[in-house]
């Protein structure tokens, strides 16, 4: 006989509770108590990666008062167990090594190295002068061309990015934020260039600019245009791209910045939050595109504190989807996320301890449910990524699903005391935060108090004080230190001529063109942009086929929607 949803909630009983909570309490009194006094631990209070306590062991006693429901079956809500029934039973986790230097053409040749070696997504890094939407030849570049990702100006540069690979069959993502939609419009535009289905088209664009504004300070519009731009790229995806998810909102940036986990998710969520309600405002029909929203996380040092972080945002997505906004179909309420290992966490120093900070943090990231997965280079702590560095990265994810038998069950760790505590425990903290950002006037007022940029620089310094005291331990910085010059690697090195070809061809396409179409889109575009209710994508899609640059469309747009200035938090 099948027990009714209401025996499931109650499965562990009072009784058995107060059982094991007295037996506990026996073994505190006598073989605990007995052991201190003869070896004593070695702190006086044990904490998580987000400074949060943990106790010395976990029982039933600990998880008793959740319900069945919350942690339930992978694929079903709320999701804690995974967002696909079958999770990597029916397919691992999609392998995508970010990749991105130079020109279009030497990016190109790396994609075409990491397919070759078996990688089965591709992710687009950008240098400076993209992200920023401004143009390789203008006097600001300089010395930034191609440097820490691929310089793109115009869609020639995207043709040649993405040459003989075929986009209908590879997933892409992009990260990139404040100049996000001119990237997406040149990807859509290079897709009808080369008659492809939009709706066979796959991958993500970042597109993220809230988390701009909170951590990595990377923006040029206020956040009221900005916010604008991110809604008309959501809804015209909705659609026209049936699997594309037009933005990848990212913790991952915020945790780099300095961030706790527990503020990582928190503030991720804060923000879905409000993308979620600008898109709505809109009159988009929540489930006509939340099930296209994705998402980009980071998984640090602490093991299981990350893994419960991944069940735990999954829980509160789902309810928020659901019980806020109305969402009726399942797929609106299944968070689905890249992660990437943390690359704070690499040093310098001992640069091949990195490979296994990294294997043990891509182990957690599939423990807790990811669906793509990017391992960092064991280098790039120095530079871009070298091949061997890369290829040591992609074997890593390889080695964890193809030997570890890890991939066989569905979230193992689900049901432990001390996993499932945590992410109960990573749930409500996310709650309270979510509670003090509204309490303060919602998000984006938030980010006019600098609340999100204190709560993160008072982490960062925290961290990098017991860092320096030696409280946190990091292997071959401040503890089992070489002496001497310790390892050497090879790194990646950026070809001198680069820049100089990079610039030469795009002064090349703007001597080719045809300038006077160009101004006349750039028009278009301008008056479009005037129209608050109008969606930017498709001008700017035939802005950028008639080979206009990123940073002219910037430049049209900047009279109208002005720039950006933080007030520093001190």
């Amino acid at each position: 006989m099948s027990a009714t949803p209401d025996e499931l909630t109650t499965l562990i009983t009072d009784a058995v509770r107060q059982a094991v909570e007295d037996d506990v309490k026996s073994w505190e009194d006598d073989e605990l108590a007995s052991f201190l006094a003869r070896h004593p631990e070695s702190q006086e209070e044990y904490l998580s990666g987000s400074r949060r306590t943990v106790k010395r062991v976990y029982t039933p006693a600990d998880v008793a008062d959740i319900p069945w429901e919350d942690i339930g079956l992978p694929g079903r809500f709320p999701f804690t167990r995974g967002p696909y029934p079958t999770m990597y039973r029916g397919r691992p986790w999609t392998m995508r090594q970010i990749a991105g230097f130079g020109t279009p053409d030497e990016t190109n040749e790396r994609f075409k190295y990491l397919i070759a070696q078996g990688q089965t997504g591709l992710s687009v890094d950008f240098d400076m002068p993209t992200l920023m939407g401004i143009d390789s030849d203008d006097p600001r570049s300089v010395g930034e061309v191609g440097r820490e990702g691929v310089a793109i100006d115009v869609l020639d540069d995207m043709d040649d990015l993405f040459a003989g690979i075929d986009l209908e069959e590879i997933s892409v993502s992009m990260t990139i934020n404040p100049s996000a939609w001119i990237v997406f419009a040149l990807y859509v535009a290079l897709a009808e260039r080369r008659g492809l289905d939009l709706n066979k088209l796959s991958g993500t664009i970042q597109a993220d600019i809230l988390k701009e504004y909170i951590a990595q300070k990377e923006w040029i519009y206020p956040p009221e245009p900005s916010m604008r731009i991110v809604r008309d790229s959501i809804a015209f995806a909705a659609g026209r791209m049936a699997r594309y998810n037009p933005i990848n909102i990212s913790g991952y940036h915020i945790s780099e910045a300095g961030a706790t986990p527990l503020q990582e998710a928190a503030f991720t969520i804060a923000m879905t939050r409000t993308y979620v309600q600008e898109v709505v405002n809109a009159g988009v029909d929540i489930d006509a595109f939340a099930s296209r929203l994705s998402f980009f996380f980071v998984c640090q040092a602490d093991f299981f504190e990350e893994i419960a972080k991944f069940r735990a945002l999954r829980r509160v997505y789902a309810k928020m989807m659901k019980e806020e906004f109305g969402a009726t179909n399942p797929e609106s309420m299944r968070m689905r996320f890249h992660t990437q290992t943390a690359a704070a966490t690499l040093t310098k120093p001992q640069p091949l301890n990195n490979i296994v900070r990294t294997a043990l943090q891509a182990l957690a990231a599939v423990l807790g449910g990811t669906q793509s997965l990017h391992t960092n280079g064991l280098d790039e702590a120095y530079a871009i990524p070298s091949e061997l560095a890369m290829k040591v990265a992609l074997r890593t994810q390889q080695i964890i699903a193809e030997e570890t038998n890890v991939t066989q069950v569905i979230d193992p760790l689900g049901g432990s005391y001390y996993v499932e505590a945590l992410t109960r425990d990573f749930e409500q903290g996310i709650h309270e935060y979510l509670d003090k950002i509204e309490a303060l006037g919602g998000t984006l007022r938030a980010i006019e108090l600098n609340f999100f940029q204190r709560e993160i620089a008072d982490s960062a310094y925290d961290f990098a004080k017991r860092k320096a005291a030696g409280e946190r331990t990091v292997v071959g910085v401040n503890k089992y230190v070489d002496e001497g010059e310790g390892q050497k690697i090879e790194v990646h090195k950026i070809d001198p001529t680069s820049e100089r070809r990079k610039i030469e061809r795009l002064q090349e396409v703007k001597r080719k063109r045809d300038n006077e179409r160009v101004q006349e889109t750039l028009a278009v575009l301008l008056e479009t942009a005037k129209n608050p209710d109008a969606n930017l994508m498709p001008a700017t899609i035939e802005a950028v086929k008639a080979q206009a640059s990123m940073g002219e469309i910037v430049k049209t747009l900047e009279g109208l929607f002005g720039r950006y200035t933080e007030t520093p938090v001190f």
